[in-house]
């Protein structure tokens, strides 16, 4: 069926679900919900059969949803109302949450139920939450729905019927969000720092300055200093006490500027922290490491928890040099593990725009990235693999896709495209490693496109090799199962002496330095040319501009030649 998302962005559950209505077969269109004209102008030109609201920051108008059926999907248990039902949930600890999908009625969340879904709580963060098991319940539920919106003779519950356990909830504000650093533990400290997490953030101050604190991480080692005391440095974070410990504080926005990594922020009085370095890359416990190392059974795992998947020039240059130590350990496999909630998403925009010379900082970051690639391109020593257990975007995909074999987690997003950024061509070996996969024509398709894709469709175009378990847990044992048996294979020897020897046969009919500097010509012009598509861009990417209006390649019915089909 005809299908619009109204949403207020395409963030990362509204790009999921339209990765996956897209694969059951639905025809899709989004509208950015920015005012009551322009939503009453996408109804009018795409006549959806239904219309789903993943995310939105303020009601449907009603002259849409009297005459349409409007689902909106809401992050919270059945019979929980309010804008922040996910902060609530995370800052009171809640043990189990869920997913609400209910009809738009005059209201808000007051609407008839038509489906819901439920999840076990685990300590995280909002933004992680969101993401993943809010994600996956609300993709269940979303279907369900549909399901039964097909049927034609479903009848939704009433909310006054539905006895759900949850309640009307105000808004969070600030001071339910402050910090007591005079009173407030470790664990409660992190929990307002995860509920905020994303947006808004925590309202706090350092150095005598108000900001905003994000990316909270427990600290077990270190301890006894004054409560509130900014006790030191580690990278891009900054450690702070507590009454019963220390928290590190990742990511800072402070005031008229926007989310910065902490000792970055503060740069001219975080040098003046005493400095905690971890000394080596094996994983160590009860500490904040963004990079760390581990071995079992002869397979390495390497892992690189950076913020939002962003990778900054220091963090690439870090990453590089830990991927050179990691291809001289004793093993024959080593497996890429990123991080949590994503794998990589290539050069660090807030960094670049935080610099003296944005475009300067572009080509260092480009080039750092580039680096990387090409380290891991290179390895001849043992396999890779890339095991993508969250989220890919733009350059992070093609560093991906850099290692010999690359297995993502089922719900997982790739957005292996860059144009969306003022129409960057893009480097990272892209032209050298995406061809061979999904072909000439395939390629220039994803390019083009610059839509998200499922694990399960990235799987059927050839640009990843295996699509694994859904569940995080799952899916790094099935990591770990697979490469140990690629590790102990007979063919072992075999597999790694095709692979020097495809390498080589590449290297002779083009070397990687061609395709490096046939991409980086391209991305001067983009970083240092006369169009400034990509510094507007960025600009508004970092700043949170409000968004005018909605992209032609997701606003499908706004192109000059869509018709509605008969």
């Amino acid at each position: 069926m005809r299908i619009l998302l109204l949403a207020h962005a395409f963030n990362g559950l509204t790009q999921r679900l339209h990765a996956e209505l897209r694969v059951a077969g639905h025809e899709l269109s989004v509208e950015y919900d920015i005012s009551d004209s322009v939503t009453e102008e996408a109804v009018a030109l795409f006549r959806p059969h239904l219309i789903i609201a993943p995310y939105l920051r303020r009601a449907i108008p009603e002259s849409v949803w009297r005459h349409h059926v409007c689902l909106v999907v809401h992050p919270g248990i059945v019979g929980d109302r309010g804008p922040s039902a996910l902060d609530w949930a995370v800052q009171e600890g809640k043990a189990d949450w869920g997913v609400t999908v209910l009809q738009a009625e005059a209201e808000m969340d007051g609407g008839p139920i038509w489906a819901s879904e439920s999840f076990t709580m685990r300590a995280g963060r909002k933004s992680s939450l969101y993401r993943n098991e809010v994600g996956t319940a609300a993709v269940r539920a979303v279907m369900t729905a549909i399901s039964r919106f097909a049927s034609g003779d479903f009848l939704p519950t009433p909310l006054s019927a539905a006895g759900g356990p949850g309640r009307q909830r105000p808004q969070m504000k600030q001071p339910d969000r402050a910090i007591d650093w005079q009173q407030d533990d470790a664990a409660t400290v992190l929990r307002k720092l995860d509920a905020g997490d994303g947006f808004p953030g925590v309202v706090d101050n350092l150095f005598g300055e108000p900001c905003h604190l994000y990316d909270g991480w427990a600290e077990t080692k270190l301890g006894g200093r004054t409560p509130g005391e900014l006790v030191g440095r580690r990278e891009t974070a900054l450690l702070r006490a507590t009454v019963d410990g220390a928290v590190w504080i990742g990511q800072v926005k402070r005031a008229a500027s926007f989310k910065l990594p902490a000792t970055l922020a503060f740069a001219d009085r975080a040098d003046a922290l005493p400095e905690f370095p971890l000394g080596d890359w094996w994983q160590a416990a009860g500490t904040w490491q963004d990079i760390s190392y581990r071995e079992n059974e002869g397979i390495g795992y390497l892992g690189f928890e950076f913020y939002n998947g962003a990778m900054s020039t220091d963090q690439c240059h870090r990453l590089n040099a830990a991927v050179h130590w990691a291809a001289e350990r004793p093993t024959r496999v080593l497996v890429l593990e990123g991080g949590a909630d994503f794998w990589s998403n290539g050069i660090h925009l807030n960094v670049i725009e935080a610099a003296e010379s944005p475009a300067d900082e572009s080509w260092r970051n480009i080039e750092a990235i580039n680096d990387l690639a090409e380290t891991l391109i290179r390895i001849d020593s043992k396999l890779t693999i890339a095991a993508l257990g969250g989220n890919a975007g733009s350059g992070g995909v093609f560093l991906a896709r850099a290692a010999d074999l690359v297995w993502a987690r089922h719900g997982v997003l790739l957005n292996p495209h860059y144009k969306n950024m003022g129409n960057l061509f893009g480097s990272e070996y892209w032209t050298y490693l995406l061809p061979p996969r999904v072909g000439i024509e395939g390629a220039a398709a994803i390019m083009k496109n610059r839509l998200p894709l499922s694990a399960s469709a990235a799987l059927e175009c050839g640009l990843i090799d295996a699509c694994l378990a859904s569940d995080p847990a799952q899916f790094r044992g099935e990591v770990e199962r697979h490469a140990r048996r690629l590790g102990l294979a007979e063919d072992y020897a075999a597999r790694l002496e095709a692979k020097r020897q495809r390498r080589s046969r590449d290297e002779a009919f083009k070397p990687l330095a061609q395709y490096r500097a046939e991409e980086l010509a391209q991305m001067k012009r983009n970083f240092y040319g006369f169009d400034p598509s990509y510094h507007v861009a960025r600009y508004h990417f970092v700043n949170k501009s409000p968004q005018s209006w909605t992209p032609r390649h997701l606003a499908r019915h706004r192109d000059l030649g869509w018709k509605v089909p008969v």
